[in-house]
């Protein structure tokens, strides 16, 4: 399954973090293409299935500690399907407990969108006021 263009409700950031999380008696690490307030795209050859909910770490440069995250699959590149322009991998939507998590995401990933393309165009993409 392709990603749908007009699917996102953030822009998003090419930026390559590396990923851990566990599948089934497995502890993979695997690195993102790209990431947005809402969600990430994980480039990986063995994309969970879609609806699957998940935890995971973000290894954020610069943060003393992995960014712990829950997310669930919302869509998937197979390997079979991938090109370079369109790798293999699984769309992530973070999924909150509460406002004072989204939050705290929000400022993690503005924080590392800023250091990335610097704080005018961190704004621009983000449509701040």
């Amino acid at each position: 399954m392709t990603e749908p263009e007009n699917r996102r409700r953030s822009e998003r950031t090419p930026l390559e973090l590396r990923v851990e999380y566990r599948r089934l008696n497995a502890f993979l690490a695997d690195y993102t293409k790209n990431i947005s307030k809402g969600g990430s795209f994980i480039r990986t050859d063995k994309p969970m299935p879609i609806g699957t909910r998940f935890a995971f770490s973000l290894v954020v440069p610069g943060f003393p500690e992995p960014l712990g995250l829950t997310g669930t699959v919302v869509w998937c590149v197979d390997e079979k399907d991938a090109s370079a322009a369109n790798p293999a991998g699984m769309g992530i939507e973070f999924a909150y407990e509460d406002d004072s998590e989204r939050e705290r995401v929000d400022a993690v990933i503005r924080s590392v969108m800023v250091k990335q393309l610097g704080a005018s165009l961190t704004s621009k993409l983000l449509n701040d006021p």
